[in-house]
């Protein structure tokens, strides 16, 4: 799939350089995980499987029942209004969801027509997914940043992490390499990379049976090419430019191999046995949040 786009003068927007890049991200952050927040809070009909046990993150303080070791108690916490409390930890299971958030240079794109670029759509959509998830029992972590947790702070883990990486705003491609059996993928990307790379990635992620969800986020322009008359290609990532006498003229062959490659990533995710959902920038971030938040719910046997 060739990486390219028509811009108008006002959109038309060179790749920043990393550090740059970085410091932006850390500015936008605050509202980006507020947002995030109020999207999970709308997240209806996700039931998870909270509850105490083994564990190292804690979850709540419960009151001592009879017959209790008073090892148990949390002495500190006890003091502070004469009951006897115990510190219980949250019930962590073997599965863990990795999540990966392309943060390469075509997502730094928006037009005229997006509510929002497509990588501030896809943190969006990242942190409230792990946010919801958490929320329902479960651990995530970001392939190749974080470990797998079941925080109460995890978009705040999630987001400094991002921050402090320097190179994977550089990678369009998630890390290589099998997830273990009973994990799960959720990958957010606009899949503006060749399709055979990103089919092979998926095939090793899901080689050891793995189950995965690929979020692709889309801008509303890049779907519909609408443009005519003379134009220039631009090339956010390497910087290429192309100039064209009639884009009209090259709108019916765009869409036919953005429908080619669309169709091998899905056919990718059916051989994987994995999910492909398709979100436009125009639309709310909720929607995608809720089919992706379903699916690996109903995957897990969650609700």
């Amino acid at each position: 799939m060739l990486r390219t786009r028509v811009l108008g003068p006002s959109e038309r927007q060179p790749a920043k350089p990393i550090l740059t890049e970085s410091l932006d991200l850390a500015a936008r952050l605050p509202r980006l995980i507020l947002e995030a927040r109020r999207v999970s809070a709308s997240i209806h009909g996700i039931h998870g499987r909270r509850r105490s046990g083994p564990g190292e993150t804690f979850w709540q303080y419960r009151p001592l029942v009879a017959g209790e070791s008073a090892s148990r108690i949390d002495w500190r916490r006890s003091a502070r209004d004469g009951h006897l409390f115990v510190r219980e930890r949250e019930w962590e299971a073997s599965h863990s969801i990795w999540l990966w958030i392309d943060r390469s240079a075509s997502m730094g794109f928006a037009s005229s027509l997006a509510l929002a670029s497509k990588i501030d759509r896809a943190l969006v959509a990242g942190f409230a997914l792990a946010e919801t998830l958490v929320e329902g029992g479960e651990r995530v972590g970001h392939l190749g940043l974080t470990r797998a947790l079941a925080s109460r702070r995890i978009v705040e883990v999630l987001a400094q992490a991002i921050v402090a990486d320097s190179r994977g705003a550089e990678d369009d491609l998630p890390p290589g390499g099998p997830l273990p059996r009973l994990a799960d993928a959720i990958i957010v990307t606009d899949g503006l990379t060749p399709g055979t790379s990103l089919a092979q990635r998926i095939s090793s992620m899901a080689s050891s049976g793995a189950r995965g969800h690929v979020l692709l986020i889309a801008d509303p322009i890049e779907e519909t090419f609408p443009f005519s008359g003379q134009a220039e290609l631009f090339d956010l990532e390497d910087g290429l430019t192309l100039r064209v006498g009639d884009a009209g003229s090259w709108g019916e062959e765009y869409r036919q191999r953005l429908a080619a490659h669309r169709d091998a990533i899905s056919e990718a995710c059916r051989k994987a046995g994995w999910t492909l959902t398709l979100h436009r920038t125009d639309r709310p971030a909720s929607e995608a949040v809720l089919r992706v938040a379903s699916l690996v719910a109903a995957a897990r046997g969650m609700v």
